[in-house]
């Protein structure tokens, strides 16, 4: 696929509906559009899809290394890619917007907020290119997108400054429905709050499509996946937790889960049972929103009574607070979890840790092997309060973890972090080898 990185001066420039439109856009145009995400997130990537109609790749330096970030941006399907960054072009020390277009070589169309500018529109874009050959950065910033721009003398005064080397790659009009509501942990998801069609047309007619086309390139260096799917006839079942939940996992994960196992979907919130399987998983998502149909449901009464038998549970952020003793909300209302790891977890006004994160493995976890690094990342608003005689599988050698030193609860055979991880991190593949 060719390909193109949407960067931003700084965080809230628009980057999202930039890339919303752009889909658009070149979907309009006859194109089938691979999206993806800069950096660790599943809340962009939700409003992605349902624009372009297929699931966003992520691509993290940090979660997967360079091999792991060129084999995910592989996996995707169509004849173009649109990488939405994150953060400013250059922030972040894990893994940068710039660092992702550098390693697989990708230019970049930088969002700039044109709002109140026209001349500084193109003296921002053009510092932001020099800063590259400054730094010794391998960045190559091939255009702008004017966001909030009007019409008229405004955008020709914008695009007349530019300079030959940055293409002027259009606009996006102000309009309030462009704007996504908030909440902890970032947008509304893009199921529960999407852009107006008609919104997004509009910013979408705003764009030079084929100029857009004429920047994008193949990247340099991609390698083809790797498979290790197991035999028809020796898969595991693995009960995957799919509802408003339990929302936050990578397409990577659940695909590599589909490699060497069957998939057994299944919903809590809407009181469905635990399935019968070999293994759990219960990604992060919302459980902090949905406290009480969990309480109520059978499925956490369920992988309470599979975990005390054995049968091995992986809970990431929102499934660690599943697996808890009980969840205390914001507004003070507690309601029992599953009681198989020996916390009590109470939401918080503010987020209590967001962070690239590195672990180390203090003893065999069905995750690592003892001694292991494993990387990830974390963004919670929730803290947990751990029993004295609680056994962790993980020391922080980076991050926040559930005190400060430590991650990953552990009991029987269930683990809960507040680290996400990517499949590239092997993780998954050691929780599937012990099934």
């Amino acid at each position: 696929m060719k390909g193109v990185v949407l960067g931003g001066v700084a965080s809230g420039v628009g980057k999202t509906v930039a890339t919303l439109a752009a889909i658009r856009a070149l979907d309009g145009a006859g194109h089938a559009v691979q999206p993806a995400k800069a950096g660790p997130d599943f809340i962009d990537p939700s409003h992605h899809e349902r624009v372009a109609g297929r699931s966003s790749r992520t691509l993290d330096l940090w979660l997967q290394g360079e091999g792991g970030l060129r084999r995910n941006y592989a996996r995707g399907e169509g004849d173009v890619c649109v990488v939405e960054g994150v953060m400013g072009l250059y922030d972040g020390d894990g893994s940068s917007t710039a660092a992702v277009a550098e390693a697989l070589d990708l230019p970049v169309a930088l969002v700039v907020d044109a709002s109140a500018g026209m001349e500084s529109v193109a003296a921002t874009a053009l510092g932001f290119r020099a800063y590259a050959e400054r730094a010794g950065r391998d960045v190559d910033v091939a255009g702008v997108i004017a966001q909030r721009a009007h019409g008229g003398r405004h955008a020709d005064g914008i695009s007349e400054a530019l300079p030959d080397e940055l293409t002027y790659l259009g606009r996006i009009p102000p309009n309030d429905d462009l704007e996504v509501p908030e909440r902890h942990l970032g947008l509304h998801m893009g199921d529960e709050s999407p852009v107006p069609d008609d919104a997004l047309d509009a910013a979408a007619e705003g764009l030079r499509t084929e100029r857009l086309l004429d920047v994008a390139r193949e990247p340099a260096g991609v390698v083809e996946p790797s498979e290790r799917a197991a035999p028809p006839g020796d898969r595991p079942r693995v009960a995957v937790a799919r509802d408003e939940a339990f929302r936050f996992a990578y397409p990577a994960t659940v695909e590599r889960l589909r490699e060497r196992a069957t998939v057994e979907p299944f919903a809590p919130v809407a009181g469905d049972p635990l399935p019968p399987c070999d293994g759990v998983y219960l990604p992060g998502g919302y459980p902090e929103l949905h406290a009480a149909e969990l309480a109520e449901g059978p499925a956490l009464a369920d992988i309470a009574a599979a975990a005390a038998e054995g049968v091995p549970v992986l809970g990431e952020c929102g499934g660690l607070m599943a697996l808890a003793e009980s969840l205390t909300t914001v507004e003070g209302e507690t309601h029992a979890m599953a009681g198989v790891l020996p916390a009590d977890v109470a939401m918080r006004d503010r987020y209590q840790a967001l962070d690239h994160v590195e672990l180390r493995a203090r003893r065999d976890a069905p995750t690592a092997s003892a001694g292991d690094a494993l990387r990830g990342h974390e963004f919670h608003y929730s803290n947990a309060d751990v029993a004295g005689d609680a056994r962790f599988a993980f020391d922080v050698e980076r991050g926040t973890g559930i005190d400060g030193e430590h991650d990953g609860l552990t009991e029987h055979r269930t683990l809960g972090t507040y680290c996400h991880v990517h499949p590239e991190s092997g993780a998954f593949d050691a929780f599937l080898d012990g099934l």
